[in-house]
């Protein structure tokens, strides 16, 4: 499951994240759910609010260069999903 946590220390992350503003930039596009329980593979994320909660927790950054994943919010489930297949986060968030 994708438990992200937002940290607000770039050394307390496991990636650093930049929200690019097309899809076709991502390289994982995310849809964001309800429940816990709902969030399944790496494309599927819930926000929580504590460590040891949290599959993965990440740090955002403004550009592009500073990033080790660039990701797009996108509004239906069957929407998200890897663009970069080879991506060295690949089955790392869940």
């Amino acid at each position: 499951m994708a438990k992200i946590l937002e940290v607000k220390y770039e050394n307390q992350a496991d990636a650093r994240v930049c929200e690019v503003a097309y899809e076709s930039q991502a390289d994982l596009c995310w849809h964001e759910v309800a429940y816990a329980t709902q969030a399944t593979g790496d494309a599927s994320w819930f926000f929580v609010n504590y460590e040891n909660q949290a599959s993965f927790k990440i740090f955002k950054v403004k550009r592009e260069s500073q990033a080790d994943l660039k990701v797009f919010k996108v509004a239906h489930a069957d929407q998200a999903g890897w663009r970069t297949q080879g991506h060295a986060l690949k089955g790392k968030l869940a």
